[in-house]
């Protein structure tokens, strides 16, 4: 293994020991740390009803960071996506891949390898990583409003390193159906 400084800009606030990169506040914790909180809670309400409440979060704040982001940098559409994508590997939540992309029609395959869930629960025999799944249909409906479309999106994981026989997860977004728009 080769370690590498940081890609991306991290600023700390000498007065306030704030952390910041790209103008975000943002946390810095122990992968244990996180996950065991994750986990704790996943116990408390259950997986499928934790994953509700994630999906709705992270989609907010994927909006949100993808919409501030495109304007500090100046990218639009796909470019969006990819530093959206780079930017959450580099912050040690797992290497994500844009496999496929196609704006007009609203998907988007997306291969995470090296998954901080997968290194800190293991082989648990079911998709762990449900917390990105909002994060997807979020980044991929903000580059559609301002590129002016409609369409809307949903996100699902169809696959986590931590199942049997599986090395690699897999998220999938597509457009809602007409039965889920709201």
């Amino acid at each position: 293994m080769t370690k590498v400084a940081p890609e991306l800009p991290i600023e700390v606030d000498s007065e306030t020991g704030v952390w910041t990169t790209d103008a975000l506040p943002m946390l810095y914790v122990p992968r244990h740390f996180f996950i065991n909180n994750h986990v704790a809670v996943e116990e408390a309400l259950g997986a499928e009803k934790y994953a509700e409440i994630l999906y709705h979060a992270g989609y907010k704040s994927a909006w949100h960071w993808c919409e501030k982001e495109a304007e500090l940098h100046g990218l639009e559409g796909e470019a969006v996506f990819e530093h959206y994508m780079k930017r959450l590997s580099q912050r040690g939540w797992g290497k994500f891949i844009t496999e496929e992309i196609d704006l007009d029609a609203g998907t988007v395959r997306v291969r995470l390898e090296h998954s901080a869930f997968v290194y800190q629960l293991g082989k648990v025999g079911r998709k762990v990583e449900y917390m990105f799944t909002g994060w997807f249909a979020g980044a991929m409906d903000q580059i559609l409003a301002a590129r002016g479309s409609s369409l809307r999106t949903v996100a699902e994981q169809t696959q986590s390193a931590a199942e049997e026989g599986c090395e690699v997860g897999y998220f999938i977004t597509k457009p809602l159906s007409s039965d889920q728009q709201g």
